[in-house]
């Protein structure tokens, strides 16, 4: 039977478009359960405080509980290894931080290929370190630091939360960049370390600025520096080290990551969400209070910044031969 042309021409469009009508049917039915969010680090960080926020806004927008689920261990490849093998329906998403791509280096033997395997969502917030000083230590710039460690190598003790961690990595940096000769020492967290460096045992260190902000305004740290390109809202008033070291940055990141192979359109409307949550006052203000600045993007954005980051800090730890604990 011969179909006349417009009829022909009317149930072709139709099929065309049915892929189409298929993948947004299937955006749009997501979520269809509750969705886990792991965290694979320790509860109460940052990381643990923002899967809590914007679970709450992601539970509110789409309908589903988005529930935090922390797997901390091995430096977060425990609870990331989980997201890689989950089913990839955006049911089970990952909370990314900086140190997924320090791990990509740092670690030789892992499971899974983090840059390969876990596909980026969004981009959340983005921080500095605050490079801190014991008040002993008799400089008040980062010129004057960098000419008092020239003048005393290796008799400098840095202050670390682990080996590998950001921090170090960042603290490793500014030696290679700055030609100076500091002695790491390593910490198993913040605490102990910020304990020590108060009382004067070690004598630098490179801290959150939540973490920092106190013992600054009390006088038992002296601030020298921010880590980020851009001064920090919380300390507009001090400069960053890139000042002074140009092309110096070391920064905490953020952002959501899902299974590869999850869907686009699931990726594309998680996206969307998030950074319809990122434009929201009162969560802008909760990222401000916890150090941050928004950092809001697409999933290709926040791909080329894991995948510039992943390189930026093997190459340091390479040169500094870094390993895991």
């Amino acid at each position: 039977m011969k179909l006349p042309r417009r009829r022909f021409l009317h149930l072709a469009a139709g099929a065309a478009a049915l892929p189409t009508l298929s993948r947004f049917a299937k955006a749009q039915a997501y979520p269809s359960k509750p969705v886990r969010l792991i965290v694979p680090f320790a509860a109460g960080g940052p990381n643990d405080i923002l899967s809590r926020l914007l679970g709450q806004w992601l539970s509110e927008r789409l309908g589903q509980p988005f529930i935090t689920e922390s797997r901390p261990g091995a430096g977060g490849n425990i609870g990331t290894e989980a997201v890689v093998r989950a089913p990839p329906d955006g049911h089970t998403l990952l909370q990314v931080a900086a140190a997924h791509a320090i791990n990509a280096t740092l670690y030789d033997k892992l499971n899974f290929n983090f840059i390969r395997d876990i596909a980026p969502v969004a981009t959340i917030m983005r921080g500095p370190f605050v490079m801190v000083v014991n008040p002993s230590v008799p400089a008040r710039t980062i010129p004057e630091f960098i000419a008092y460690a020239k003048a005393n190598p290796g008799k400098i003790n840095f202050a670390s939360v682990g080996n590998g961690t950001t921090p170090h990595v960042g603290g490793e940096l500014f030696k290679m960049m700055t030609g100076i000769n500091v002695v790491h020492v390593p910490y198993r967290g913040g605490a102990p370390a910020l304990t020590d460096l108060i009382a004067g045992q070690v004598q630098v260190s490179f801290i959150p600025t939540v973490a920092s902000m106190e013992y600054i305004r009390t006088g038992k740290l002296r601030a020298l520096a921010v880590t980020t390109t851009a001064r920090s809202e919380a300390l507009p008033d001090l400069p960053t080290v890139g000042e002074v070291v140009p092309g110096f940055e070391a920064s905490i990141w953020f952002g959501i990551g899902a299974p590869k192979n999850t869907p686009n359109d699931i990726v594309d409307r998680l996206n969307n969400e998030i950074n319809a949550g990122l434009a929201n006052r009162k969560i802008k203000e909760q990222l401000v209070a916890l150090g941050g600045t928004v950092l809001s993007g697409s999933p290709d954005e926040f791909g080329k910044l894991i995948a510039d980051e992943a390189e930026k800090w093997g190459k340091v730890i390479r040169a500094a031969n870094i390993k895991p604990e």
